[in-house]
């Protein structure tokens, strides 16, 4: 999947409604394109914990113009399902961050 919208489609074609009712969803998963437009991107919310950090944004359930009632889990998953084949955790993406100097919080100690 390249776009949002297309996870929408599909997620209305699973769930029912319309692709509209899902794509905020979506772009919200999908947000960090903006700051890494490759793959690396999915590493800060394709994941366990980034699909419940969107529940806890966007609410437990959306209700859809069908009145059918979805846990916004669901559509989470399906989307990094989609895009990875899995859901990793976060410790999956971090573990293949390879250590440098910097990150090891070596800077200027801060003014009394």
């Amino acid at each position: 999947m390249a776009h949002p919208y297309h996870h929408a489609e599909s997620s209305a074609r699973k769930y029912g409604g319309e692709p509209l009712e899902y794509l905020r969803l979506h772009e919200w998963l999908d947000a960090s394109k903006s700051h890494m437009a490759d793959f690396r991107h999915r590493a800060l919310r394709h994941h366990s914990e980034g699909i419940f950090m969107l529940e806890a944004l966007f609410g437990s359930t959306i209700t859809l113009s069908t009145g059918r009632v979805l846990p916004v889990r669901f559509i989470g998953e399906q989307h990094v399902l989609e895009d990875l084949g899995r859901i990793p955790t976060v410790a999956d993406w971090l573990g293949k961050i390879q250590p440098e100097s910097w990150m090891l919080g070596r800077g200027k100690a801060l003014a009394e």
